[in-house]
């Protein structure tokens, strides 16, 4: 992951894309990422894939897909904010 966001420095974009990158980190290196994402999403904006509770409170939005009776799905969105999170 090092290496990653070294990437992301010396090549800086408008977005990125992470998919559960941060799924077998312990609490100290969680911590760690979620200071990058914030540093981060302040000059580019970030889609992660997630499944940590502490990774989608770091977000704006929550994106999430459910399966319907009948196998169709549905898209859920909201905003966090303070309260929600």
């Amino acid at each position: 992951m090092a290496y990653l966001f070294a990437v992301f420095r010396s090549r800086p974009s408008p977005f990125y894309v992470m998919d559960e990158v941060e799924a077998a980190l312990d609490d100290v290196n969680l911590h760690r990422f979620l200071a990058l994402v914030h540093e981060f999403r302040q000059e580019a904006q970030l889609l992660i894939v997630s499944h940590q509770k502490r990774t989608m409170e770091a977000g704006d939005s929550l994106l999430g897909v459910t399966m319907q009776p009948g196998g169709s799905s549905r898209v859920v969105v909201e905003r966090v904010t303070a309260q929600s999170a």
